[in-house]
């Protein structure tokens, strides 16, 4: 069971100044307002293997999920992984310079890893408002990462 997105934002800076915002994961708490703290897991610089633990605030519930980067290549791409409640999330970022500044575009994706027939119901029922929440949050994100890049 896997359900997924997709959205870009365009951002008046180079790829360089976007990638300096995604991968300053010790700053992301001061640049998207959803996140309300981050603890460094791992140490050293942003690379596959980096984790840490990020606590949001959704819909009035406070949930801290350990994240790592699964893949990077910068100022390309990067992928970032979770494990939560029975899922596999999965956020890409992608990016490509366009126009003088850079098309920066988020796939996130969450699959259920055994999915039992309660769990199957529950997201046929509510899968699409879910993943109606989820895509605001990220276009939340996707806005504060371009504002934040465009001030570099």
């Amino acid at each position: 069971m896997d359900h997924s997105t997709s959205l870009t934002q365009h951002v008046n800076a180079s790829p360089e100044n976007v990638w300096a915002v995604i991968s300053d994961i010790p700053g992301s708490a001061a640049t998207l307002s959803g996140v309300e703290s981050i603890q460094m897991v791992s140490e050293g610089p942003y690379g596959e293997g980096t984790r840490w633990k990020e606590t949001r605030s959704m819909l009035g519930r406070r949930e801290t999920v350990e994240m790592w980067v699964s893949q990077t290549d910068p100022p390309r791409s990067t992928t970032v992984k979770a494990l939560q409640g029975g899922a596999d999330y999965t956020s890409r970022f992608t990016l490509a310079e366009r126009d003088g500044g850079t098309d920066l575009t988020l796939t996130f994706g969450a699959e259920v890893l055994r999915p039992t027939v309660l769990s199957r119901i529950m997201m046929a029922l509510f899968g699409r408002i879910g993943m109606s929440i989820t895509r605001k949050a990220l276009a939340k994100d996707l806005a504060e990462i371009a504002a934040k890049a465009e001030s570099l």
